[in-house]
């Protein structure tokens, strides 16, 4: 069974950067699709983006493109959320998020989940 982690987040002010990792262990994640999901206080769960992890292909939410950028370590099991420019309203936690099933921007799709990372991001 996958079990994901996720760290790096933190406070940070507007227009500043940082880097979110979601290593992952108890076995390969070869095969499987990880996404990146966010969630404001009091609102939904949002979707930020998916990776295959064999592939590489990359699914951004529209929002989210130009902004945030995700990578992949094949030797660490690690990937990674590169978060640039960051405004007050990306202020929420972070959670990353395995499925064997397909690429999907949808939560219910996703079996596996980290405990979220918190990001706050000051005006």
């Amino acid at each position: 069974q996958v079990q994901l982690v996720e760290s790096g987040g933190g406070l940070v002010q507007a227009g500043g950067s940082l880097r979110l990792s979601c290593a992952a262990s108890g076995g390969t994640v070869s095969g499987y699709y990880l996404g990146w999901f966010r969630q404001a206080p009091g609102k939904e769960r949002e979707f930020v983006l998916t990776i295959s992890w064999n592939t590489g292909r990359t699914y951004y939410a529209d929002s989210m493109k130009g902004r945030f950028t995700i990578s992949r370590d094949y030797t660490k099991n690690t990937m990674y959320l590169q978060l640039n420019s960051l405004k007050p309203e990306d202020t929420a936690v972070y959670y990353c998020a395995a499925t064997k099933r397909s690429t999907s921007s949808d939560a219910r799709d996703y079996d596996y989940w980290g405990q979220g990372t918190q990001v706050t991001v000051s005006s």
